[in-house]
């Protein structure tokens, strides 16, 4: 899983990076579009692959990870100028969502924040970039068109394309247009930062943490969101687990930033667990919710999904509440499903598969 973050510069979102990875990236107002970006990986937390651990002393454990990208903070009227670059568009593409920190602490120069104005800003620079694409794209499907290179294919991807730009000129995302299975994959190439699934971190100081329930219910109509205390909790990466501890529950912060943003990761992108387990290797595996056995067999290896059987499978709440596989089986919790069968959360699976 890869996620990106974006905000404008002195958003606080290079700390908000290095309080997620434990990072000492330099903090600085990024002004620059090609200004270096940074990247980590951070283990998802997630006790069921701790507790499994401890009851198959496996030779290996493996948590799911999240890749994040800090990206350089960008200038408002970027999009109307250039445009965004194509080293910048290049990498975005491959985020599976991004997290859009917007400031709400005075910044050194005594501004007061304006959480609200400056996401809308950034939305608007985002519609702007994906109408250049569109426009673009549509343009050169013309020039085609008086070349005589005219097609049904080419036809279809037009007719399309004015349905994005007309949403995107009424300030609509491309992820809100109702798209049929073969049109999603028509667009899929394109680099729409508005078809990205989107999630809002409110960068909040000390003093004001806590305290800005009406800002985020206003900012939850349109996105998950999430408030951090961006400096306070970079802090606390230097100081032990006691004291890291106690100083959060002063703040009344029950979760690290890092837990926060894994679990506002998968309810934006709608991913779920699923388990594997044995004295070889304990792992979790991450998948969309409502894919299918066959699905999770062909993510641990395309040989399961081309050679499935059927998929033994047992949840991890039965697992703990029977003791021990076998004590599911007596106690009739062990089932074979089939390749259609929905995983659900907490499955834990073994695969049978033939090639």
């Amino acid at each position: 899983m890869k996620i990106g973050l974006i905000g404008l510069p002195n958003s606080g979102k290079t700390t908000i990076f290095n309080a997620l990875t434990r990072s000492d990236a330099q903090v600085a107002a990024w002004a620059s579009r090609e200004a270096e970006t940074h990247v980590a990986v951070i283990e998802v937390a997630d006790e069921r692959v701790t507790r499994l651990q401890e009851l198959y002393h496996p030779r290996k454990t493996t948590y799911p990870t999240i890749e994040l990208v800090d990206f350089s903070g960008f200038s408002a009227g970027v999009s109307r100028k250039e445009g965004f670059s194509q080293s910048f568009l290049a990498l975005i593409k491959t985020m599976d969502a991004l997290a859009i920190v917007v400031r709400n602490f005075e910044n050194d120069r005594g501004e007061a924040p304006e959480p609200l104005a400056e996401l809308d800003l950034i939305a608007t620079e985002f519609v702007l970039s994906d109408l250049i694409i569109t426009e673009t794209r549509l343009a050169r499907i013309e020039e085609w068109f008086s070349r005589g290179k005219k097609t049904q294919a080419l036809e279809r991807e037009k007719r399309l394309l004015h349905r994005v730009e007309e949403a995107l000129n009424e300030n609509r995302f491309v992820g809100t247009i109702p798209l049929a299975e073969d049109e999603g994959s028509l667009i899929s190439g394109f680099q729409f930062l508005t078809k990205k699934p989107l999630m809002v971190i409110l960068n909040s100081n000390e003093g004001n943490f806590g305290m800005n329930e009406g800002l985020i219910r206003v900012l939850r109509e349109k996105y998950l969101t999430v408030e951090f205390a961006g400096t306070f909790e970079m802090e606390l990466n230097s100081l032990d687990h006691e004291e890291r501890s106690l100083f959060m529950a002063d703040m009344g912060i029950e979760e690290s930033a890092r837990d926060r943003l894994t679990r506002a990761a998968y309810e934006v992108l709608g991913y779920i667990s699923f388990l594997t387990v044995g004295t070889d290797e304990v792992r979790a595996w991450t998948i969309r919710r409502g894919e299918t056995a066959l699905q999770a067999a062909g993510t641990i290896h395309s040989d399961l999904a081309r050679g499935f059987i059927r998929a033994e499978c047992f949840s991890y709440d039965s697992l703990i509440a029977c003791g021990s596989e076998k004590s599911v089986r007596d106690q009739g919790r062990f089932r074979l499903e089939g390749k259609d069968y929905v995983v659900k959360d907490g499955d834990i699976l073994s695969i049978r598969f033939s090639v």
